[in-house]
């Protein structure tokens, strides 16, 4: 099944939407890692002028531990093709949260529960957004 990236549709709780054509191509390219690894809810949050922290966020669910690190271990080894590596890894042991710094960019890697617990998306609710959707 193919997937392709879209805006966020407005619903009742609208978020600004961003183009993915002003994403770097590491940031795109993690996201699109993501899917390729049947990650799912992957969007990209756009934290330049909120945040000193970093600019981007990638997030991403898996279906347990298992996927959520196998989704993360590809991310990081695909990346690491293109010479792009990650500065600290956190969470790789556990499985319900891994958290990806490339300094620029941060991708997390959450297993729903912890996803739903932290919230990140409504935590960044101001942040312009990028989710990339399944086709059908």
């Amino acid at each position: 099944m193919a997937r392709t990236a879209s805006s966020v549709s407005a619903d009742a709780h609208a978020f600004p939407e961003a183009d993915v054509e002003d994403f770097p191509e590491e940031v795109t390219r993690a996201a699109e890692i993501a899917l390729e690894s049947k990650g799912h809810t992957v969007l990209i949050l756009d934290l330049r002028g909120i945040s000193t922290a970093t600019d981007y966020f990638v997030l991403a669910s898996g279906t347990s531990d298992v996927q959520v690190k196998a989704i993360a271990r590809h991310v990081v080894d695909e990346l690491k093709k293109q010479k792009v590596r990650p500065t600290h890894v956190e969470g790789m042991s556990g499985g319900r949260w891994v958290l990806l710094d490339y300094v620029d960019f941060v991708v997390h890697v959450f297993h729903p529960q912890s996803r739903e617990f932290y919230q990140l998306e409504n935590l960044w609710g101001d942040a312009p957004r990028h989710e990339f959707h399944e086709e059908p």
